[in-house]
């Protein structure tokens, strides 16, 4: 059985633009539900979907951070291509670290960073294991015998952990360029953070170069907080933050 592959999804709700990024192996489905909200208060959202995301598993280990930031660049070429001057960014996780990239690339609106992280040390055997979870979850919605799941996990196990390394080299690369950071920015953790040391916050908090800076922490969210028991705390949070700054358009 095929697992439908999600799609990257533009919904259209006025002249103020939002890009919403993804989770490391996630989908656009990470930020649908705030995508919907934002369509409804006049934003308009897009999210696309990263290089080696949605796909089967053995394809996400043959993507890195060069593919991954190709996709942020042609969806906000994507949104400016259909006329919107002026974009917000929010991401989560690995999509949280490219918000923070496009602050110091591209000139922003605003970002909005959800549990990005900024340390290493102990994540690349957190991303591992996630990996291997998310491997593992893919092979069971594709409804495979058990046995053949455990030796396609085998195999998984053999694959080069380049991707990884790669997402490391990127959380140094943007954790070194955070003093370039100018743009308005609301910084989202979640203090049930399981995939994410959550000093990383304090860490975005205090070495971007911004002074219109506001971190907050959400005490009963996990790692994916837009899915979270305070999603709709969250979703009010980005919104007021979105009123607040210096738009040119109307919504």
């Amino acid at each position: 059985m095929k697992v439908v592959p999600p799609k990257p999804f533009t919904f259209e709700g006025g002249n103020r633009a939002v890009l919403l990024l993804h989770a490391f192996t996630g989908n656009s489905a990470d930020v649908r539900m705030l995508g919907r909200f934002l369509q409804k208060k006049g934003y308009t959202c897009h999210a696309p979907i990263l290089s080696g995301h949605g796909v089967p598993p053995e394809e996400l280990m043959e993507s890195n951070a060069f593919d991954w930031w190709q996709d942020v660049e042609k969806a906000w070429q994507h949104l400016k291509n259909e006329g919107y001057d002026e974009i917000a960014v929010a991401g989560l996780s690995l999509g949280g670290l490219m918000t923070l990239k496009t602050a110091y690339m591209f000139n922003v609106k605003g970002i909005i960073p959800m549990c990005a992280p900024m340390t290493t040390s102990e994540n690349k055997e957190r991303l591992y294991q996630g990996v291997l979870r998310y491997t593992k979850e893919f092979k069971q919605l594709e409804k495979k015998e058990e046995a053949q799941i455990e030796k396609e996990m085998e195999a998984f196990k053999e694959l080069p952990l380049d991707t990884l390394q790669s997402v490391n080299e990127t959380i140094k690369d943007v954790k070194d360029s955070l003093d370039m950071i100018y743009a308005p920015s609301f910084i989202v953790q979640a203090e049930n953070d399981e995939m994410v040391e959550t000093k990383s916050a304090q860490i975005i908090h205090d070495e971007i170069a911004t002074t219109d800076k506001t971190l907050k922490w959400y005490k009963d969210s996990p790692h994916v907080i837009t899915h979270g028991p305070e999603k709709e705390q969250l979703h009010e949070d980005i919104y007021q933050f979105l009123e607040q700054l210096d738009w040119e358009t109307d919504k």
